[in-house]
């Protein structure tokens, strides 16, 4: 029950912040105005020669207050402005302000939200801060040093403590974001797949039927003058077969929509147009990514366009798989007198990633390059980092283009 309640004001102190501050710090501000006007009237006594005035006392007190509004935007910052208060404070020899409360709150702060150094270094200053304290109101004892040392180390250890959970916490998110991404870039490259083996399908079945329907419009052709009932039994065969291939073409496309759902099932296929848009997916999820361009914009076949496309998709996926944390990666297309020049380059692990015996991306590049007469280059760069390059001859204006 303890641990409940806790864990719900702390989600509320981290979600209300601002609030929460506001909660803690009225009750030390009253404290420390309160502790102002008891030595501000002390100070004033017959007899006794002030040391401030009492405007002098608040104003130290709002010093040490009002910066602990910003210790977690600007913890440094604070903490500096708080020790050069309490030093003028020890300079003006006024002990009406407890100051060490403000120093120690800004101390845990840097521990907790800065490097290991700027923590040290805050650490130290807070002991020299004692030591100061000590020498001048004559108490400097053995004991109350290390009574203060140990208590001064032992909040600096609790804002050691809270990085690390902080830190801990934060890796364990993002290692949860990330496995988030692969799993849906493993289902939308399942799903390519299952795409992929469906059109080859699909390939096999027209490219059956039209061979068939080709042969017999021959035979008929050759039989129509001296054989009509050859030529009529020809095309009932064309008609048949074409409408089996029109039954099986429908199934077919059916299924690929079934597993394409959503407003894409319609979308053209995706060419060097829709490179843009693949780089800020990319980016949008994780990997910073440099796209250039150069030479001048030519005419080239969609196919071919396709093929560049599914390259680059493909080996920027590679990238974001196995590059490692803080990878990043460059696109590269050159467009060069009748050949285009693509290379994907990154700065990730190279030859240290892992490598998977059951990756068909590699293949799938070369096939798509070899359909076109181009060449392709797969392989970790010098250095670290991996690279894959493409040329790809563009076909002239009367000549074949893909479909």
């Amino acid at each position: 029950m303890v641990g409940l309640v806790f864990g719900k004001v702390h989600a509320w102190s981290r979600r209300y912040s601002g609030w929460w501050d506001v909660v803690w710090l009225l009750p030390l501000g009253a404290f420390y105005l309160a502790t102002a006007l008891v030595y501000a009237t002390l100070s004033s006594a017959p007899g006794q020669q002030p040391v401030l005035p009492l405007w002098g006392f608040v104003t130290l007190s709002l010093l040490m207050l009002v910066p602990l509004f910003w210790r977690r935007s600007h913890p440094l910052t604070v903490f500096a402005v708080l020790s050069g208060t309490c030093f003028v404070q020890w300079l003006l020899e006024v002990a009406a302000i407890p100051a060490n409360m403000s120093v120690l709150i800004a101390m845990f702060t840097v521990a907790s939200l800065r490097s290991f150094r700027w923590a040290v270094a805050a650490g130290l200053v807070a002991e020299l801060g004692i030591v100061l304290a000590m020498m001048q109101w004559n108490t400097f004892t053995r004991g109350t040093f290390f009574s203060l040392s140990a208590f001064v180390v032992t909040i600096w250890l609790a804002g050691i403590y809270a990085n690390t959970r902080r830190r801990y916490l934060e890796s364990l998110e993002e290692r949860a974001e990330r496995a988030e991404r692969e799993r849906d870039q493993q289902t939308q490259l399942a799903a390519s797949a299952e795409r992929a083996r469906i059109a080859r399908e699909l390939h096999d079945v027209v490219a059956h039927n039209v061979s068939v329907m080709i042969v017999q419009a021959d035979g008929a052709g050759y039989a129509i003058d001296g054989d009509p009932e050859q030529a009529r039994r020809a095309v009932q065969t064309i008609s048949s077969t074409g409408r089996q291939a029109l039954a099986e073409m429908r199934r077919l496309v059916g299924v690929l929509r079934e597993h394409d759902a959503g407003p894409e099932e319609y979308a053209p296929q995706p060419g060097l147009d829709q490179l843009d848009e693949l780089v800020v997916q990319v980016r949008a999820s994780g990997l910073p990514v440099e796209f250039l361009v150069s030479g001048t914009r030519q005419e080239i076949p969609e196919g071919e366009q396709l093929a560049i496309y599914r390259i680059v998709q493909e080996a920027l996926t590679n990238t974001i798989k196995h590059g490692g944390p803080g990878a990043h990666a460059i696109v590269v297309v050159d467009y060069r007198p009748r050949e285009i020049f693509v290379v994907v380059t990154d700065d990730g692990r190279g030859a240290a990633a892992p490598r998977r015996v059951d990756g068909h991306g590699l293949v799938g590049m070369r096939e798509r390059v070899a359909m076109y007469g181009g060449r392709v280059s797969a392989e970790p760069r010098t250095g670290g980092g991996f690279e894959v390059a493409v040329w790809l001859p563009i076909a002239d204006s009367g000549g074949t283009r893909a479909a």
